[in-house]
């Protein structure tokens, strides 16, 4: 399929919870096992920075993936006027095309009802970058990372077109993109048709690849594909919030 048949289309992997009370420190040592972890799956995520004024400034902000540093920054971002809503920090990979970087953004140990938790990638759409990280073993090894550090609910890496598509309102509510991590809580994932594979994470839940090969909003048998799946998991009752 020619590249530019994907120019346009961009790709994010996201871990949601619910509410999660969980000190600066708790959320500190999720996050070093996280960024340890993602610097194994592709050079793009071996380094972050914070944002800053401009493209210099930001790099001469590095963000240290120490449990230490770590802490520092997320108390940095602690909602001052409403504890429960958590806490919030992003960053930046420093790549110098944008359509070629990779961003994050976390909000981590709220315990509002109102507002949930989340670990959110944009990831690289056209480059060097967005060739090796946007096929199937690497996003699943993003998503692998996520569940696996945050222990959400559910984590995914879908196209935003696919998104938008599908978007069920409900943040709570479960969303199948081209990798989908369900919570072993959520439920038991049934028996999935071919050519969807299904892999174990430890003992927190699965993940779920739709297509081995790149998955875009603009096929109709991809789309027909998640549809099929949407329906049998909703049938075993994991769509809906929980």
């Amino acid at each position: 399929m020619p590249a530019a048949f994907h120019e346009e289309e961009t790709f994010f992997a996201g871990a949601y919870w619910g509410a999660r009370r969980e000190s600066a420190a708790a959320c500190a040592q999720r996050a070093e096992a996280l960024f340890v972890t993602v610097a194994n799956v592709d050079p793009a995520f071996s380094q972050w920075f914070r944002q800053g004024k401009s493209r210099k400034d930001a790099l001469l902000r590095p963000i240290a993936p120490t449990r230490e540093a770590l802490e520092k920054l997320i108390r940095d971002g602690r909602d001052r006027v409403v504890e429960e809503l958590g806490f919030r920090f992003s960053g930046w990979n420093g790549a110098s095309d944008d359509q070629d970087g990779s961003a994050f953004n976390v909000t981590c140990g709220g315990y509002s009802e109102r507002v949930g938790n989340a670990c959110v990638f944009e990831l690289p759409s056209r480059g060097p970058n967005a060739d090796r990280v946007l096929v199937a073993p690497i996003l699943t090894g993003l998503v692998r990372c996520l569940a696996t550090a945050w222990e959400p609910d559910f984590a995914v890496g879908m196209s935003s077109e696919h998104l938008q598509s599908v978007d069920p309102g409900d943040p709570a509510a479960l969303r199948i993109g081209w990798v989908t991590y369900i919570a072993r809580r959520r439920g038991r994932v049934p028996l999935l048709p071919a050519p969807v594979r299904i892999e174990p994470v430890e003992d927190k839940g699965t993940l779920i690849v739709l297509t081995p090969e790149r998955f875009t909003a603009r096929s109709p048998e991809h789309l027909a594909l998640a549809a099929r799946v949407t329906e049998l998991l909703d049938r075993a009752g994991l769509v809906r919030p929980v």
